[in-house]
């Protein structure tokens, strides 16, 4: 969407429905009618116009042939980002030991996986945050997404079932952007200044505000949980793979089944293990054993 159209909306109140529900919901009107109406805080309706023509890509592509996902993702194998690795085990070792003794997670792997989402920090999404996730939540009004959607003359079912799930994924976003102010307060940040992913995950562990809220950790003692900190960022990342089922001296299947709950992938998980299988010097062959 252009600037200019995005602020001229901003202007005539598009936001007027998600303040005052958010208003109900506790959070400060007068803070919120100040958030919403700075410049930068812009509705785009494409941001959950994107994820329905994807999705409505998907149901309509089943029973099709599929293109066959890779093995793993290659690049992340290429010397220099292993060299970037190897220098954040050492310049991070001490939130990493930590991490591992309070965990059990090995320093391997969380280097690994946050080299996966962000490339170590270098690339934590240059979307705001909240003009994401707030797009979102504002587009369960279907008329505003209507208009940007690629598929014509859909039949009734098909039709029902894309306002459900642009009701559904507005829900989500709901849920999303309440937390995602939330951290912002906790943490000290401007929320419209907190960059995000396209969907709006934040920090570089790259989690969704919920997750932030609820897996976020504090470690370097500073009285804030800062996931664009790299120490707080380890930590937070082996609190959430412990949380949903990492236990030290696991063996690889099950570690695999851990890392599909942070990213939903097979070949996310596998260029995780393919790095920290690298950066511990082991092919990763012995499947069974642990660490």
């Amino acid at each position: 969407m252009l600037p200019a159209l995005a602020q001229a909306q901003t202007a005539q109140g598009v936001w007027d429905p998600l303040v005052r529900r958010l208003a109900d919901d506790g959070f400060d009107q007068g803070g919120l009618n100040t958030l919403f109406s700075r410049p930068e805080v812009r509705f785009n309706p494409l941001v959950m116009a994107r994820k329905m023509n994807a999705l409505l890509e998907i149901k309509l592509s089943v029973g099709k042939p599929k293109p066959e996902a890779p093995e793993l993702y290659i690049s992340y194998l290429n010397p220099f980002l292993i060299m970037q690795a190897r220098g954040f085990l050492e310049t991070q070792k001490t939130a990493l030991r930590e991490a591992r003794k309070r965990y059990g997670v090995p320093e391997e792997i969380i280097t690994a996986l946050l080299l996966v989402e962000t490339k170590l920090g270098r690339n934590v999404g240059s979307k705001s945050a909240l003009s994401t996730l707030a797009s979102m939540a504002l587009a369960g009004d279907f008329s505003l997404v209507a208009p940007h959607i690629e598929y014509r003359d859909l039949s009734p079912e098909l039709a029902a079932w894309l306002r459900w799930r642009t009701a559904q994924k507005a829900a989500w976003a709901y849920k999303e952007l309440k937390a995602l102010l939330i951290y912002a307060k906790s943490a000290g940040y401007d929320p419209a200044s907190i960059p995000g992913s396209v969907y709006g995950a934040i920090g570089i562990c790259q989690f969704m505000p919920t997750n932030a809220v609820r897996y976020g950790a504090d470690l370097d003692g500073d009285g804030r949980v800062d996931l664009f900190n790299p120490t707080d960022a380890v930590l937070s990342t082996a609190r959430f793979l412990a949380a949903n089922g990492w236990r030290a001296n696991m063996g690889r299947e099950r570690q695999l089944a851990v890392l599909y709950r942070y990213n939903h992938s097979h070949p996310y998980t596998r260029t995780i293990m393919a790095v920290a299988d690298i950066l511990r010097g082991d092919d990763g062959s012995d499947a069974s054993s642990g660490w």
